[in-house]
């Protein structure tokens, strides 16, 4: 995959994730021009034909409760850019940078599919703003998934036309002036263009995307914390056996066993301790590929629905060309239902990565528990505290989660004067995703620097090769903890090395790669 990316033609999930946190070129593909150029062709005949065209919803009629209400051709523009004003309502604080950008390319891909009505004009814009680095301030509440993300990118829009509010270059200025300075010419909107703009899901894609990009890394992350405090509690690898885990072939489950095994090869702790006389590990250890590999199963079958939506078209309605005729047809591709159950379930399934690490920290600070460590870790018990709190932060950010996975999802309050009867709550689920993946990272980091100064406390035998490479690793920026001092600034920085695969960079380096 080079380094450019064109809309119009097939995004995958990591052309969102290199647009949304960084700047590669984007460009509309020629083959999409000729596409959006035949049915924007179909829009104007609509909207030329005044009084006596048929009623065509959003080109030449109100919106929502109102779609019966006919307007005039003189008021075509401006019904269009009043739509964008009266539906940025949004509220709460702003979504991040890189948020914005997914949403940004992703309404550009939307419409470069051809089946929307509009100018190509309206993509390139997107794209020049993508390229200038001038992204709408977005307020991260005020949809309901359906029809669309319409607040959202109502506020995305609004920056289009000169209007809103947008950052560029650090500061937070009015949309007209973002565009002056970026040298930017303000979009005047179509018929049916401003509706193009709002009526889809790309904030819940957008920012439930980056999630599950960032899902999927916990998953590793969760294998090798995994593999550090078992080594620290001279835990067992004999259930990560390859014929055991196969004798119920989950695909989860078979991948984080195939990574255990890898990250605790040839490790000195493991061959001190092989004729103890214990029997069986607590589950937090024993179960680790069976638990975080159902999470991996979720997050596979999100992967797909994911991917889908990467190149739908969700706007409302839909210009079909066929024969040299054209057909406008309304739907419902707008519905964020099939998001918003995706992202639900992504929020509980990385939440139990989070919820079993907790359990592993209290199995490496608790002296009843911990074969023979110090108790909570401390350099002098007593004297100091050690890691006591790091698992009563870990503890609250798993109680968190449990509020947090509540699914949206199941939630329906109607709109419209009843018109959208039935609503995703789909942005809700991606919003309240994004928080429980940021406590699920944090409680990782938690569990990877306890896990640590408990593989110091078996010092002079070193753990898996794998393992010690990345407790090496980690060491390199967090040193061993010798007296008490504040964690939470450890922990930052082991979040940081969590972003960066540091950590796993150095253990797949002597382990091979991980899955």
């Amino acid at each position: 995959m080079g380094d450019a990316v064109s809309v119009g033609w097939e995004l995958s999930l990591e052309d969102l994730v290199r647009v949304a946190r960084g700047r590669p070129a984007v460009s509309l593909h020629p083959d999409a021009r000729a596409k959006m150029e035949a049915s924007r062709a179909a829009v104007e005949a609509v909207a030329r034909g005044g009084l006596d065209a048929p009623r065509v919803y959003g080109v030449n009629t109100g919106f929502g409760a109102l779609a019966e209400t006919r307007i005039s051709p003189e008021d075509v523009r401006t019904l269009q850019h009043n739509l964008l004003r009266s539906h940025a309502c949004g509220v709460g604080d702003p979504l991040p940078t890189d948020a914005v950008r997914a949403m940004m390319l992703l309404r550009a891909q939307v419409l470069a599919r051809g089946l929307s009505g509009v100018r190509p004009a309206v993509v390139e814009t997107l794209l020049e703003l993508l390229a200038r680095g001038v992204h709408p301030i977005i307020p991260s509440q005020g949809s309901v998934g359906a029809s669309g993300d319409l607040a959202p990118l109502a506020h995305l829009a609004l920056v289009l036309v000169g209007e809103g509010r947008a950052e560029y270059q650090g500061a937070v200025l009015d949309g007209a002036e973002a565009l002056r300075r970026a040298g930017v010419t303000p979009l005047e909107l179509g018929a049916k263009e401003g509706l193009s703009l709002i009526n889809g899901t790309q904030l819940i894609l957008g920012v439930g995307a980056l999630c599950l990009h960032d899902a999927r890394s916990l998953a590793t992350h969760a294998d090798l914390t995994g593999a550090m405090s078992l080594e620290a509690l001279k835990g067992s690898w004999h259930p990560f056996e390859e014929r055991v885990v196969a004798a119920r072939p989950h695909p989860g489950a078979l991948d984080s066993a195939r990574n255990l095994r890898a990250l605790l090869a040839r490790s000195e702790i493991a061959e001190s301790h092989k004729d103890c006389g214990k029997v069986q590990d607590p589950y937090s250890l024993r179960c680790m590929p069976q638990v975080h590999g159902a999470t991996r199963d979720a997050l596979a079958w999100v992967t797909s629905v994911a991917e889908r939506e990467l190149n739908a078209v969700t706007d409302n309605p839909l210009v079909f060309l066929s024969g040299g005729e054209a057909e406008v047809v309304s739907g419902g591709n707008f519905h964020g239902q099939p998001l918003a159950l995706a992202f639900d379930l992504l929020a509980m399934a990385v939440a139990e990565l989070a919820n079993i690490s907790e359990r592993r920290v209290e199995q490496l600070v608790n002296p009843a528990l911990s074969s023979g460590l110090p108790p909570f870790l401390a350099p002098s018990t007593g004297l100091d505290s050690g890691f006591m709190i790091a698992q009563v932060t870990a503890a609250a950010l798993v109680s968190e989660n449990r509020v947090l996975c509540h699914p949206a999802s199941v939630d329906s309050i109607p709109s419209s004067a009843g018109r959208e009867d039935h609503v995703s709550m789909g942005a809700l689920s991606a919003v309240k995703a994004s928080k429980v993946v940021r406590h699920v990272r944090t409680g990782l980091a938690i569990e990877a620097l306890v896990a640590a100064q408990g593989l110091d406390a078996r010092r002079p035998l070193r753990p898996g090769a794998g393992v010690a490479a990345a407790h090496d690793a980690l060491r390199a920026r967090v040193p061993t903890l010798l007296k008490d001092r504040v964690l939470s600034t450890d922990i930052a920085v082991v979040e940081a090395l969590f972003t960066d695969r540091a950590l796993l960079d150095a253990a797949e380096a002597v382990a091979g790669p991980l899955a």
